[in-house]
């Protein structure tokens, strides 16, 4: 199981997409973004997505170097369509049109359509934050890449359907990002490509059974993943149809649906809202930070060090990586050298 720094990581990231076919420039931003997320936890978004992108590339299902495209606009609306173009580069595009229209009006909306996989949605949100912004963004999977059944069902019907909330706090952000599904479906291909087995509690095959083999998710018919919320997941199946229909329908997209195949991507929801033209920020400080000290605050149970808020995890796993490197599985990091191979750009070591 190798282990790397994040330095040569990203280097490695960004020849391996730019040799793939896309510019120089968008290469930087998603290779740095791809390794970001894994320094943060989240494998399902980090390096192991290279081989897709580059072969959606190939394929022409994804673009390199393409306009964003405006289909409507106001004061405090935009309309956007991605062309198809890399996710991270469109949607980092979107969110900088919003931020310029949320400084006038105090909050603006954004979506976008067509786009190809976006990536780790509480990434826009830490950037929002940064600017001063409080955020809600949620992605669905385009109408296609179905994976979870509603409960009680056999099929799956909707994608995993990510949301993320952020709230700006002093210099550590609040960021609530995660599927409304129990596991996002990077995580199970992570484990499939691995060989190894899913937690009891993921997987349905597709006799609506529990299963832990990652591989009946991919079975054809395929199997599911099961909505957020274990013996009440039709919280979360509702939460994620809500979004479904915030981010597929609102932006002229398309929502889950039964069809042949449909080119996989993402459709965008965004929002963001500035405290200080809203209630105002001296309010809103002091009450984020009260009430952010009253919970850490909290008497803890036998085992238990610290209370953890939205952010905190992934601060966390940064710092331990930045001090110790990042750990890959044989298999998924032999997917990554193959590649690399073929492409002939040198592998770190």
């Amino acid at each position: 199981m190798p282990t790397l720094a994040i330095a040569p990581l990203e280097e490695f990231a960004i020849e391996i997409l730019a040799a793939g076919g896309t510019t120089q420039e968008e290469a930087e931003l998603v290779g740095r973004s791809l390794v970001g997320a894994n320094a943060r936890g989240y494998d399902s978004h980090g390096l192991m997505r290279i081989p897709f992108y580059l072969s959606m590339l190939a394929n022409k299902e994804a673009h390199s170097g393409v306009d964003l495209s405006i289909l409507s606009e106001n004061a405090t609306t935009l309309v956007a369509d991605a062309n198809w173009g890399l996710g991270r580069v469109q949607c980092g595009r979107l969110l900088d049109r919003v931020i310029d229209k949320a400084r006038q009006a105090g909050t603006a909306i954004g979506t976008l359509r067509q786009s190809s996989h976006i990536g780790r949605l509480g990434e826009y949100c830490e950037l929002a934050a940064e600017q001063g912004f409080a955020s809600i963004m949620m992605a669905n999977t385009h109408g296609a890449t179905r994976r979870v059944a509603p409960p009680g069902g056999s099929s799956p019907r909707l994608g995993t359907n990510p949301l993320a909330i952020g709230c700006p706090h002093r210099d550590q952000p609040l960021i609530l990002d995660f599927s409304t599904s129990v596991t996002a479906e990077g995580k199970v291909r992570v484990k499939k490509i691995a060989g190894e087995e899913c937690p009891e509690g993921w997987l349905l095959d597709n006799t609506g059974q529990p299963t832990t083999d990652p591989n009946d998710l991919y079975s054809e018919p395929p199997g599911s993943i099961l909505p957020m919320g274990g013996t009440q997941g039709y919280k979360g199946f509702g939460l994620s149809l809500m979004v479904d229909i915030f981010s597929g329908a609102l932006s002229a997209g398309l929502c889950g649906r039964e069809t042949a195949v449909t080119q996989k991507g993402n459709c965008v929801f965004l929002m963001l809202t500035s405290p200080e033209m809203l209630g105002g920020l001296e309010i809103y400080n002091t009450e984020v930070n009260q009430l952010v000290d009253f919970v850490r605050g909290c008497p803890t149970v036998d085992g238990v060090d610290q209370i953890l808020l939205p952010g905190d995890p992934e601060r966390i796993t940064l710092e331990r990586h930045r001090d110790e490197g990042l750990t890959f599985d044989d298999e998924n990091w032999q997917q990554l050298v193959d590649l690399a191979n073929k492409l002939g750009v040198s592998v770190p070591s």
